[in-house]
């Protein structure tokens, strides 16, 4: 797919944005926020983990956004007894005694990781390489996955028995943690109405995978000014307690702050939001729409925060002044 320029690929996204929005709120009521951080993943060719109770819709609102944007989508349950080859695939002797390697739900194009932290580490590491590398590696050879791909786990907050919670080296290969909230009373009134009446809304598709492939290259070119780049690595420093750079809350809030690929995923966060709102280069507020779910994830709060009920986001928000 061509453009004759980048700022004929930006109008035609700001569109396209716009009708996928329409098509999954056929299906989804409400959640635009959440609907909006899952396409800006897509774009910059990121993953989201989603944390929200259950029944919130977050399986029907991964499979809607799959179906209109014309991708393969695969749903994986993590249970404790769940095995690495059961996600990537795994050898078998076929009637010609050939070992032949039979593939695994990784190989689609968006891979719900449902409730991820009820596996234990080995199996939730066999996503690890599918995540950084785009490639699954078995019986010593390498396949490559189909692009654009994308991961999206599920978490549930509440329930504590019979989970293993994400290594940080895992968390940090999300590009954004974003948390789903109970619907308001409005919106929770015209969900009953619309799962109840036996209607079926049929979802278009809007984008081909080439047409997605063309704008994540799209999102790659688009320019940042020094001021912002200085901006979002700034902030990323501020979270590092015990030097010189380190915010007062870093020092008396957190045991460890965001790595390098926190300032990476706030530049490319910031480049997709000021697109999808139809700027054609981001500026400091872009790159502060997306901090929260770049950064609430990649801090880790120290017994202080936690016994004082200082959460994640209010320490961002400091760090955000």
């Amino acid at each position: 797919m061509q453009f004759k320029s980048d700022v004929e690929a930006v109008d035609a996204l700001v569109e396209k944005y716009k009708t996928l929005k329409s098509e999954v709120a056929k299906v989804i009521v409400g959640q635009d926020e959440i609907v909006k951080s899952l396409i800006i993943c897509i774009f910059s060719k990121g993953h989201c983990l989603l944390v929200g109770v259950p029944g919130l819709a977050k399986t029907l609102m991964v499979n809607t956004l799959a179906k209109a944007l014309g991708l393969s989508y695969s749903r994986i349950q993590f249970t404790p007894d769940l095995m690495p080859s059961d996600i990537i695939g795994t050898e078998i002797l076929d009637e010609t005694r050939k070992f032949r390697f039979i593939k695994g739900p990784v190989f689609a194009n968006v891979i719900l990781a449902d409730e991820i932290n009820r596996t234990p580490p080995k199996t939730q590491s066999a996503l690890l390489e599918a995540m950084q590398e785009k490639a699954v590696t078995a019986a010593g050879n390498n396949y490559k996955l189909d692009e654009p791909f994308f991961v999206l786990a599920t978490q549930n907050p509440i329930e504590q028995e019979g989970t293993y919670p994400l290594p940080e080296a895992q968390l940090d290969r999300f590009m954004f943690n974003v948390w789903l909230d109970y619907p308001s009373f409005q919106e929770e009134v015209d969900i009953v109405k619309s799962t109840t009446s036996g209607l079926d809304p049929q979802v278009k598709v809007v984008l081909s995978k080439e047409e997605i492939l063309a704008y994540q290259d799209v999102m790659q070119k688009i320019p940042v000014t020094d001021n912002v780049l200085n901006y979002a690595v700034n902030l990323a420093i501020k979270t590092r307690p015990g030097i010189a750079k380190s915010h007062p809350w870093a020092n008396d809030y957190l045991s460890w702050g965001a790595g390098p690929r926190a300032s990476q995923y706030l530049i490319i966060g910031a480049k997709a939001h000021a697109v999808i709102g139809g700027k054609y280069s981001p500026d400091i507020e872009d790159v502060q729409a997306v901090a929260v779910s770049v950064l609430r994830h990649r801090i880790v709060r120290n017994y202080k925060a936690e016994a004082e009920g200082i959460s994640a986001e209010r320490i961002v928000a400091e760090f955000l002044k």
